[in-house]
């Protein structure tokens, strides 16, 4: 019988729920959703119907959302992607990262994951985890593309892990741990690379995650948009499990 606790989750930017449902499979429970689109939201109702759900993040924290143990949340890229006209974190879409911060400081999880396209290396990563640390977050980072879980299309995307400075996960980096400098602009490198994912990419591991469909580049004619649109928003689940199961193990150690 597993004595291990379930660890609930939050998804902020849910989508059709890609993300939550890799870490669904991972062992976790999902307690609550925001999401503004309507197909997606019609998504989400379907496939978690019990679930909690809130529409604008810009009206959602503690006084609407129950405190979980991990909040996910990929932060709209648009103006963030190399597609897009290079705003990044002081776009209008983009610029709701500093929302999800909001919440994350009101609700106070136990870990934070977030997600976005590699681009974000460039277009903001040094501000992103300059404000995780602001409101007494360490974080560690890395790129997993979903050709990594056996699917035919790079699709590279960051995910960043972040935790209470304080918490006893911060003495067992998950990915390669980082130190905000106290007193010194930006922040610096101890470890950068994901070491459990690299050993995992050579050991073939993320084999087990196999079976992500192909994917067509082109728009048949009556495809329906919105959905089209869904599953290009989507974290990829087989990514997301990985990533959770990695979180989900480090809990169980405290």
């Amino acid at each position: 019988m597993n004595s291990e606790p379930i660890h609930t989750f939050g998804s902020l930017f849910a989508g059709i729920g890609g993300f939550d449902l890799g870490f669904e499979r991972a062992g976790m429970s999902c307690r609550w959703q925001v999401e503004i689109d309507d197909y997606a939201n019609r998504v989400l109702e379907k496939h978690w119907p019990d679930v909690h759900r809130e529409r604008d993040i810009r009206s959602s924290g503690w006084h609407n959302l129950q405190p979980v143990d991990i909040i996910i949340g990929g932060f709209p890229c648009q103006d963030i992607s190399y597609a897009g006209r290079g705003a990044g974190l002081d776009g209008e879409r983009s610029g709701l990262f500093f929302e999800a911060i909001r919440v994350v400081r009101e609700l106070q999880p136990r870990v934070v994951v977030l997600e976005n396209v590699a681009a974000l290396l460039t277009r903001g990563l040094g501000r992103v985890l300059g404000t995780l640390a602001e409101i007494g977050f360490d974080a560690e980072w890395h790129c997993i593309p979903a050709a990594s879980v056996g699917a035919p299309h790079s699709r590279d995307r960051t995910f960043i892990i972040a935790y209470p400075n304080s918490d006893g996960i911060l003495q067992r980096p998950i990915i390669g741990k980082m130190e905000w400098m106290c007193g010194v602009r930006g922040w610096r490198e101890k470890e950068y690379r994901f070491g459990a994912i690299l050993e995992a990419l050579r050991s073939g591991r993320l084999g087990d995650f196999a079976g992500v469909p192909r994917v067509d580049g082109r728009v048949p004619d009556g495809l329906d948009k919105d959905r089209l649109k869904g599953l290009g928003n989507c974290v990829v689940p087989q990514v997301a499990e990985f990533v959770g199961r990695m979180v989900l193990e480090k809990l169980n150690e405290q």
